[in-house]
């Protein structure tokens, strides 16, 4: 009765039950060992009616106008432009570092000379990873550099990651760019929006067809099992397709070993204040255990005497104890997987999709236009 296994209910294997359901007309059985549908992407309303995002702040942002007219499909929008401070040497400057910051961190007449450098040497409206401009041979664009590397990056980085930047892979440290420009807002993409109702409610309609079966509070191996490259489904052998949306090396029994991820202990605190911070998001590269703090009412405004805020601590991931959230990109970890996924593929009926699955960092927008990918090979087979 069932033609596709779905393992998990996040933003990923949501595309793409949708896809398969009302496209290709297959009944879906979805497995999700939480109790609630969405994957990280969950929001909810918290006690003071304040909408919290339970597993961080996830703000939506593309250039990808396919993938805004697919999700359109599900709900309304609101515009939602994020900024973001970072705390550094007692006052609060606005990041990604740009002119505005140079202004803010330096004395007029060397923040005029550092603006001028940076316009010679990059174009108007671009991004400059910092080990890029690390590499400059301007004195002043190296001081500049240092300064960021060393007041915003690098302090940073170690707690988020537990790693130093040169120990990461470039599409990492690239995510945290110098902008020559004085556009202050932490994304730059011709999209950026929030449902109008919230993400949970947003997948609650991407799910709702009968072509779709959700099981929630349950673990993949609790029903299905995975012998000889074959899966059963309560004992018998499944002929249907399984699309994977969790953790490859967990799926195999961690055959291969390990796969490290980072995790985050989320902390939220309920203040009897109006306003806690000048913005969505205050970073704290160099003080406190902390990497941020967020403030949900500047994403979700309600009018409420009390306001939520977000204290995220890094730290390592430990299987069946704490989330996975960032897969680790080193040589050695793609290696690694590469094992798996090699082994991955002499299953016919098996489809890998999304980071855990496929031990990559997708954005939100990375995600949908990824699984839309996939349900079209899918589709094509």
């Amino acid at each position: 009765m069932v033609d596709y296994i779905i393992v998990g209910a996040g933003l990923s294997a949501a595309v793409l039950a949708e896809r398969i359901a009302t496209q290709l007309n297959k009944k879906v059985l979805i497995i999700e060992r939480r109790d609630h549908i969405g994957g990280n992407c969950y929001d909810e309303k918290n006690e003071s009616n304040i909408r919290i995002h339970t597993y961080g702040p996830h703000l939506f942002h593309t250039n990808n106008k396919e993938v805004v007219d697919y999700l359109s499909q599900f709900t309304t929008w609101e515009v939602y432009n994020h900024k973001v401070l970072a705390y550094i040497d007692g006052k609060e400057v606005a990041i990604p570092f740009n002119f505005n910051t140079i202004y803010d961190a330096f004395p007029p007449h060397l923040a005029k000379k550092l603006e001028e450098k940076l316009l010679e040497a990059y174009d108007y409206n671009s991004k400059v990873p910092i080990l890029e401009l690390k590499k400059s041979t301007d004195k002043d664009l190296q001081f500049l550099a240092d300064y960021i590397y060393e007041k915003i990056f690098v302090n940073y980085t170690a707690k988020q990651w537990g790693m130093k930047p040169e120990e990461m892979d470039g599409a990492v440290t690239a995510r945290v760019p110098v902008f020559i420009g004085r556009d202050d807002r932490y994304f730059n993409d011709t999209y950026q929006q929030l449902p109008t109702n919230g993400y949970t409610a947003l997948f609650r309609k991407m799910l709702d067809h009968p072509n779709i079966k959700l099981m929630l509070n349950t673990d993949f191996k609790e029903i299905c099992s995975l012998k000889e490259k074959d899966f059963y489904l309560f004992g018998q052998k499944f002929d249907g397709h399984v699309i994977y949306t969790g953790q490859i090396d967990e799926l195999f029994d961690y055959k291969f070993g390990e796969l490290p991820y980072r995790s985050v202990k989320m902390v939220f605190e309920t203040l009897s204040q109006e306003k806690y911070q000048e913005a969505a998001t205050v970073n704290y590269p160099n003080q406190y255990d902390f990497t941020r703090i967020t403030e949900f009412k500047h994403i979700h405004p309600v009018n409420t005497p009390n306001t939520t805020i977000l204290k995220e601590y890094p730290q390592a991931h430990i299987p069946g104890k704490t989330t996975p959230y960032y897969p680790i990109f080193t040589d050695e970890n793609q290696k690694n997987f590469d094992k798996y996924l090699k082994y991955s593929q002499e299953i016919p009926n098996l489809t890998l999709v999304g980071r855990l699955a496929e031990y990559k960092y997708f954005d939100m927008d990375d995600a949908v236009e990824n699984a839309l990918r996939v349900f079209q090979r899918l589709r094509d087979q």
